[in-house]
């Protein structure tokens, strides 16, 4: 559960130099980015405006079939979620009505949305000629589900009644002009995926994405994001958990020997039958049983040739698998990242047949000995960004980026709501990528002071979270992984 208390805490270049002259001073970001804070009040257009500030975090980001970007952040569980759309390919964000503000004046904790927000735009176009945009968040009984026919201007929220009575950390994934599906955390921590036919009003289809051969990892896996196949409508729940049903003795979750193995298994489950049922195939399992992928989190992708991503980390290298024949069998790991410091909270996004974009938190610390949980103060971390263009070649090359400033100093910790270390980055942010010019857009939470920022965020109290805030990187030069091509 992202929030349980309330937040404590291309284009031409002429044109990105006259934004940046013109605008309130962009953060300055890293090679071909731009970087800039989120607003948060409704209408308010960043760069460019002294509003230009927010005290959400943890966002996600889409684009739809246009070239509109569209991303969401949570304010915190009971308070909303800030929601944003970008029509000059992620050059300015503008703050929409939030898809569930009715949340803003019910503030107990039951109130629709606000926690573990995520987001998706539908790959075929509504009769209005809209995408459908999915915003869900989390409330603390169940998951909400707010639908936009209209790219954003209006929002219908609806809450979705699961067959449980606890959920936590739901996904979201849209298919043709009006299905969307949802998966989340069960109690005991199963992984339940949900789906609708009438974008997003009733939820009827309810599975389970763990098979009954795997069903000793209920309680004992991590829970990765939700994607769909638009071509072949094959649903991907992404996954880490052991991988024997003698490690339940030693797992982290209910093992009596808590923290002896790990979640050394990378998993896929793959339903061919539209979320009725599942089966889970294995991405990678190392050998090494203390080894664990379940630092938030890992991800799927699929790109437009039905080719599928899998990304995840060790707690110090990012790496990717991939699967040509849907998820069945898979190849890898390959390293994504550079061989030393350390990488964790791994997003992509992908385009055209074996193009992949890849972003995370990165700091060139490493120690050997320590968790990010506790790096010094010393530790530096930034958003790196990871492109390669032939990524269904064993072994091919990645260029990578720095694509903000310093977003954090210190440990970043990883458990949730267990964590009692510095929890300013959250779980997780994303990364999307226009189809109309192959850029990407990165979204992603900061806890250094920028002028301007978040309410009461001044220099003294950089790095803390009176100072954290959602702020958005977009690519502006470069290559993409989209080929060019016309807005539809």
């Amino acid at each position: 559960m992202r929030r349980i208390f309330w937040l404590v805490g291309v284009a031409a270049a002429a044109l990105v130099v006259a934004l940046a002259a013109s605008a309130a001073p962009p953060k300055g970001g890293g090679g071909n980015f731009l970087d800039y804070s989120l607003g948060e009040a409704t209408g308010t257009t960043c760069p460019g405006s002294a509003a230009c500030s927010n005290v959400a975090a943890e966002p996600a980001i889409r684009a739809d079939g246009a070239g509109r970007f569209f991303g969401s952040s949570e304010n915190s569980l009971g308070e909303g979620t800030v929601a944003v759309r970008s029509t000059d390919n992620g050059l300015h964000y503008t703050t929409l009505v939030s898809p569930d503000a009715v949340s803003q004046a019910n503030n107990t904790g039951f109130a629709p949305g606000g926690g573990d927000t995520d987001l998706a735009v539908a790959p075929d176009k509504n009769a209005g000629g809209f995408y459908n945009v999915y915003v869900s968040s989390l409330s603390l009984a169940n998951v909400d589900v707010s639908t936009s026919t209209d790219g954003g201007a209006t929002w219908s929220l609806n809450p979705v009644s699961t067959p449980e009575t606890i959920d936590d950390r739901e996904w979201i994934a849209a298919d043709t002009n009006n299905k969307v599906c949802i998966s989340y955390h069960d109690a005991p921590q199963g992984i339940t995926v949900g789906c609708s036919t009438d974008a997003g009003l009733t939820f009827t289809q309810f599975a389970s994405a763990i098979d009954p051969s795997h069903a000793f990892q209920i309680s004992e896996n991590s829970i990765g994001n939700l994607a769909i196949d638009p071509t072949s409508h094959v649903v991907y729940q992404s996954y880490s958990a052991i991988t024997t049903a003698a490690e339940t003795a030693c797992a982290p979750q209910l093992g009596v020997s808590a923290g002896t193995c790990n979640y050394h298994g990378v998993y896929m489950a793959v339903s061919t039958d539209g979320g009725l049922t599942f089966t889970d195939h294995p991405v990678y399992i190392n050998p090494d049983p203390t080894v664990g992928y379940g630092h938030q989190f890992v991800n799927v992708s699929v790109d437009r040739a039905g080719n599928v991503y899998a990304v995840y980390t060790d707690d110090h290298h990012v790496y990717y698998s991939f699967s040509t024949d849907h998820g069945q069998t898979w190849h890898g790991p390959f390293l994504i990242t550079t061989t030393s410091g350390t990488q964790i909270f791994p997003w992509s996004t992908a385009g055209d047949a074996g193009k992949l974009d890849v972003v995370y938190y990165q700091t060139p610390y490493y120690d050997g000995v320590n968790t990010p949980d506790n790096y010094p103060d010393s530790a530096a971390w930034t958003v790196g960004f990871a492109q390669n263009l032939k990524a269904l070649t064993p072994g091919s090359a990645w260029s990578r980026q720095t694509a903000s400033p310093t977003n954090h100093f210190g440990g970043v910790c990883e458990a949730g709501v267990t964590c009692n270390g510095n929890r300013d980055l959250f779980d997780d942010f994303g990364v999307a990528a226009s189809p109309t010019t192959g850029l990407a857009s990165i979204i992603y939470s900061d806890d250094q002071f920028h002028a301007p920022n978040t309410s009461g965020c001044d220099a003294s109290t950089s790095n803390s979270s009176t100072c954290d805030h959602t702020a958005i990187a977009t690519q502006t030069g470069g290559a993409g992984i989209f080929a060019p091509a016309k807005k539809k």
